[in-house]
Order: C-alpha cells, then sequence, then structure tokens
C-alpha cells in the first residue's frame, strides 16, 4: 500500500464526522507526481556497497558559527546505533571546491502556497528572486525550483546554475497561485495536511531513483501538527496504519539521500492554523523517532519535525528569508558519506536512534537521527 493510501486510509478511519460534512462538497484535484529530473549521478557509495540492506549517510559537519567544514578524515567519526558503536564500512569527502571533481548537489526549492496566506506566498516569492538575482546571478550549485499548489506540484523549472533565467521563470507564475482559505476549520487542517505529505513523499519516491545528495528547502511554515484531542486515531486499523506513513516516509527520505530544509519568514507567522495550542516550539517534543505502533502521532509527520529526522535544519521565523535560503545552500558546499551494514533486527520496522560524533571540539555532525530496521 501507497504512502497516499495509507494517509487517505487514517483520515477515513479517524474522522469519519468530518468527511460525511464534507461529502457535498467538490473534490480537490488530485496533485501529480512531479516528472523524474536527470541524475547528478553522483555516487554517494561505491557499486559493492549497494547491496540490500546497508545503509548509507550524507553528513554535514559544522563548526561553532554554522559553518560546513571540510578536510576531516575517517578516524574524526564515530557512529552510534542506538548508543552502540557501530563499523563504518566506507568514508568519502565532497569538499565542493571548484577545482574537485565531485557533481555539485542538487538543490530543490519549494514554495509552498497550500499553508500560507496569498499575501505572505507573494513575499516569500519576492524574497525567492532576490535571493537568485543576487551575486551576478550565478548561484553555487544548480536550483531546481518546485510550486506545492492547491493541485499538487503545479511547476517545476529544471535545474540550472542561472539565477536570472529561474527569477524570470517564477515571476511568470505570479497571477496562476492561489491557496487553500485558512479560514476553513477542521477539514482544511486535515486536507492541506494530506496535500503537504503525500506531495512530500512523491519528491522522495521521484528522487530515489537518483543516487544525488539532495538538499529540499520547504519555503513556509509546514502544515497543522493535528495535535490535539480533536484528532486522535479512534480504531487500531487507523493506529498501524499511520505508524506504517511515518515509517514509509521516514525510509523514503532517507532513501532518496534527502535532508529537508525548513524556512519561514516573519510574515504572518502568527497567524498560521496550528490545530493544537499553536506553540510554535511544539515539533521539538516529537523529535525522538516513533517506536511502537501506540505513540505514533499526526504530529510526528510534522513538516520541522521530518526536517530535523532527515539531517536538514529549521530557520526562521526571521525577516531575512535570503539569508535563510543562502545558509541551506551553503551545506550543500561540503560533506561527507558512511556507510555501515546494521544490525540485525529483532522484530519488523525496529526503529534505531543515530547518532554521529566528530572527535574534534566545536564541531557538529547532522545526519539522519535514526531509520527503521
Amino acid at each position: 500500500m501507497s504512502m497516499l493510501q495509507r494517509v487517505c486510509l487514517v483520515l477515513f478511519l479517524c474522522f469519519p464526522v468530518l468527511l460525511s460534512a464534507q461529502q457535498s462538497a467538490a473534490p480537490a484535484s488530485s496533485p501529480q507526481p512531479p516528472a523524474p529530473s536527470p541524475s547528478l549521478a553522483l555516487a554517494l557509495a561505491p557499486a559493492d556497497e549497494s547491496r540490500q540492506g546497508r545503509i548509507v549517510l550524507s553528513v554535514v559537519v559544522t563548526d561553532k558559527s554554522g559553518k560546513p567544514v571540510s578536510g576531516l578524515e575517517l578516524k574524526d567519526f564515530t557512529l552510534l546505533d542506538n548508543n552502540q558503536q557501530g563499523k563504518i564500512l566506507s568514508f568519502h569527502a565532497f569538499d565542493g571546491t571548484v577545482h574537485s571533481d565531485d557533481p555539485p548537489v542538487k538543490v530543490i526549492l519549494l514554495l509552498d502556497t497550500v499553508n500560507i496566506s496569498f499575501q505572505q506566498v507573494a513575499d516569500a516569492r519576492q524574497q525567492i528572486e532576490k535571493f537568485l538575482r543576487q551575486k551576478s546571478s550565478h548561484l553555487s550549485q544548480p536550483m531546481s525550483i518546485y510550486l506545492f499548489t492547491n493541485d499538487g506540484l503545479k511547476f517545476q523549472f529544471e535545474p540550472s546554475s542561472d539565477g536570472n533565467a529561474l527569477a524570470a521563470d517564477l515571476k511568470q507564475v505570479d497571477g496562476q497561485l492561489r491557496t487553500i482559505g485558512q479560514a476553513q476549520a477542521g477539514w482544511g487542517d486535515l486536507d492541506r495536511v494530506l496535500l503537504s505529505v503525500r506531495n512530500l513523499d512523491s519528491i522522495a519516491q521521484n528522487e530515489a531513483n537518483s543516487p544525488d545528495r539532495k538538499i529540499l528547502i520547504w519555503v513556509g511554515h509546514g502544515w497543522p501538527m493535528l495535535n490535539s484531542v480533536q484528532f486522535q486515531v479512534s480504531s487500531s486499523q487507523g493506529q498501524q496504519q499511520l505508524f506504517d506513513s511515518i515509517v514509509e516516509l521516514s525510509n523514503s527520505l532517507r532513501e532518496a539521500h534527502i535532508a529537508l530544509y525548513s524556512i519561514s519568514s516573519e510574515e504572518g507567522s502568527e497567524s498560521i492554523s496550528k490545530v493544537g495550542g499553536g506553540n510554535p516550539f511544539l515539533y521539538q517534543d516529537f523529535l525522538k523517532g516513533v517506536k511502537s505502533v501506540q505513540k505514533a502521532s499526526f504530529s510526528n509527520l510534522g513538516l520541522k519535525v521530518l526536517a530535523i529526522q532527515s539531517g536538514g535544519r529549521v530557520l526562521g521565523p526571521s525577516s531575512d528569508l535570503v539569508g535563510q535560503i543562502a545558509s541551506c545552500v551553503q551545506d550543500a558546499s561540503s560533506f561527507y558519506t558512511i556507510s555501515f551494514d546494521p544490525p540485525r533486527a529483532d522484530k519488523p520496522q525496529e526503529y534505531h536512534d543515530l547518532k554521529v560524533i566528530i572527535d574534534k571540539p566545536g564541531l557538529t555532525a547532522h545526519t539522519n537521527t535514526g531509520y527503521y530496521n
């Protein structure tokens, strides 16, 4: 069963009253998955490491100021799997310098028009254009731009290092953008969660065919956390399907080598619908991996939760959206890959905590925080 089918089934099992009230309304257009994009042919691991079961991690190491650090060696890395030291089977360093033979990292910039207002979309688009046109408009990494609309990933621009060309394409779509009305209570929140999660999963499924490392920058405040008692799963079958969805999306992002970044502006952040208290730091309560079906929650599918767990970061809200984008792209300039064989699992979908420690003071490793074995 696909991720989309699982999430849809959970909604039908958990919210029969809301769905009944919605039956008279016109159904939303089904989002189309993104068209396959060409691979940059970045081999994150040699061919003999691609055997089933081996896990490859991308690791960004930053100093105290948050800048990526290059020049590290295998001896500087320690891998902990459930607090037990694991054996690193391969190690590769990518320094991103001009003379390097390393192909560039794939950067995807996604503008979320579903979970923010039209004015916020317009403001974000202007700041994205400003970023694209700065520094003679030559981007340090090829960038693709996706627009997430009510109809799914409607607009996609092929990877390019020409910021002016991307900015010109983006400017052409201003009049075609529309958003889901945030005044819609209950079902409006569910609708946005369903649209958001299934389109994120479609990106991961599409990118799984490419071995490149990807940085996916999601521009927007994210979708509702759905953490209140109103949205508790009401059956064991629904709880199992929710857990399966969490496992599948986690695996999909890791296997596609996607680090998810959440960035947002201060403009209108206080008006975003946050079911369950409106706490902007609520996501921090759900950063630990879900180890059992009983502990699965819709909040485990939140944008910021998935960002941290994928090895990405959460930036903002702040007025400097240009700076946030630049900070995310900077993480493509230097990184490392390591691989390991996970231990034999005692049960299906067994969750393992992951941690990479750098044996140098003041350095922090950013990578996947766990995996399902």
